[in-house]
């Protein structure tokens, strides 16, 4: 039985299948919870985000993500609670699923606090044979249509948080689940390797209505190289942001955002692709659109903080 010719779409989703990747999103410091459990319930309100990715225009079947999520804090500010959903979709493969996740806050002084949070859902991965072109039209393993796996997925976090800074460690695809799609002939199986994240911010009052945060992302996951982002975010009066961000072995990111009202948020980035896919694409575009729900006092809706 001849090789299957699929890997082409499996490094335009971010890695060998058996290194398969998570979604990543330029605007981490706006979807923080995505990246850590243990950041549900760390703000006084609860909050519902939707961001969209457009990965690489102008690349055929190229990634394309869409997340909704939701998280907050229980009445007595001790626990989090949140969960999201999420469609990662890449060429004929589709990866969707949901996770829950549970943090418990803990008071380790007047404006200090350490939380961790465990998260726990299901992923459901799915190839479209129909999409795929193959040098060996006859190869059996691809000639049954749709095939999926449904797997289950688990991690945890910690998140050491301030008015003024934050640390953050995670680690989801904790399971390492095997994935195998066909039932006869040389199988592509793959594993869904646990990821490492660490995330870190200060916040710099540099005149009464500005704040300067420089921030930090770092992804490991094995056999991927290393790879880290910074940015540097210019906030003012809590309302309006511009930023830039550099990725390593990627992309240089600008973006941009408002918060109306102090409760609707929007934000739109652009990645500047800086390695060999730039002779082939326009960049990446992405979205997100979020809103609160704050407590019935006003003294808490009349303190917004940018996340």
């Amino acid at each position: 039985m001849k090789k299957l010719l699929v890997i082409g779409f499996f490094i335009l989703g971010g890695g060998l299948l058996f290194a398969q990747q998570l979604p990543h999103f330029s605007q981490y410091y706006l979807n923080d919870y995505l990246i850590n459990p243990a950041v549900a319930g760390s703000r006084n309100y609860f909050e519902g985000k939707s961001a969209h990715r457009y990965q690489w225009e102008g690349i055929t079947d190229a990634p394309r993500t869409y997340t909704l999520s939701v998280n907050g804090p229980t009445k007595n500010l001790k626990m989090g609670l949140g969960g999201y959903l999420f469609t990662d979709i890449v060429g004929p493969t589709r990866r969707t699923g949901f996770n829950l996740s549970y943090a418990y806050h803990l008071k380790l002084n007047e404006s200090l606090k350490l939380s961790l949070g465990l998260s726990a859902g299901l992923l459901q991965f799915t190839i479209d044979a129909s999409k795929i072109t193959l040098r060996d039209q006859d190869d059996a393993i691809l000639t049954g249509g749709v095939q999926s796996e449904l797997k289950p997925d688990a991690g945890f976090g910690l998140y050491l948080y301030h008015k003024k800074y934050y640390f953050g460690f995670s680690a989801p695809q904790l399971l390492n689940s095997r994935v195998k799609f066909f039932k006869e002939g040389e199988n592509p199986v793959g594993t869904l390797p646990a990821h490492f994240f660490l995330t870190a911010g200060y916040k710099f009052q540099v005149a009464d209505d500005v704040v300067i945060e420089p921030s930090t992302f770092v992804k490991y996951v094995s056999p991927a190289p290393l790879q880290i982002e910074g940015t540097l975010r210019a906030i003012y009066k809590e309302k309006v942001w511009i930023s830039g961000t550099y990725r390593t072995l990627d992309a240089i990111t600008v973006s941009a955002g408002y918060l109306i009202n102090n409760n609707f948020t929007i934000a739109y980035a652009y990645d500047f692709t800086t390695t060999n896919l730039k002779n082939y694409s326009t960049g990446t575009h992405e979205f997100l659109v979020g809103i609160r729900f704050y407590k019935s006092t006003s003294k808490e809706k009349d303190a917004p903080k940018i996340d």
